[in-house]
C-alpha cells in the first residue's frame, strides 16, 4: 500500500510523535510502507517557516531533506495530472495546499494519512492520524 504524508502528520513524525494515532504511527515506523512526502508539503513547510508559522531546529532546505532521508520516505513530485486534478475537487475545504495533497492520492491511488478531518469529505481514501 502507498501512503501519502499530509503536513502535519509529517511534522509529528519527527516529533512530538504522541500527536499522531496508533495505527499512523505503526504504518510510518514499520519500514513495510510506501510513505511518500509531496513537495506540495516543502512548499507549504517553507513559506510557513518564513512567515514565523513554523519553528524549526534549522533551514527547511537541510531539515527537510535530512529527516525524509532517515525516515526512508520517498518525496512525490507535483505532476500535471495532479494539479489539473484539483478543478474536480468539490470546495469544501479552502486550503490550497491540502486540494494539491488530495488531488495527488487520488490520481497515485494512495491512502492519506492525515489529521485533518476535512478531507473525509472528498473522494479520497484517509487513515485518521490525530489523536
Amino acid at each position: 500500500m502507498k501512503y501519502l504524508l499530509d503536513t502535519n502528520v509529517w511534522l509529528w513524525s519527527v516529533g512530538p510523535v504522541e500527536r499522531i494515532g496508533e495505527e499512523g504511527l505503526e504504518i510510518i515506523e514499520d519500514g513495510e510502507s510506501e510513505l511518500y512526502f509531496s513537495t506540495v508539503s516543502s512548499w507549504e513547510i517553507a513559506i510557513k517557516a518564513r512567515l514565523g508559522k513554523y519553528e524549526l531546529p534549522e533551514s527547511p532546505d537541510r531539515y527537510v531533506t535530512r529527516k525524509l532521508a532517515v525516515q526512508g520516505i520517498s518525496s512525490l513530485p507535483v505532476m500535471l495530472d495532479h494539479s489539473l486534478k484539483v478543478f474536480h475537487l468539490p470546495r469544501y475545504h479552502h486550503d490550497p495546499f491540502d486540494h494539491l495533497l488530495m488531488a495527488q492520492a487520488i490520481v497515485e491511488g494512495m491512502v492519506i494519512l492525515t489529521s485533518d478531518r476535512e478531507f473525509a469529505k472528498y473522494p479520497v481514501e484517509v487513515l485518521w492520524c490525530g489523536r
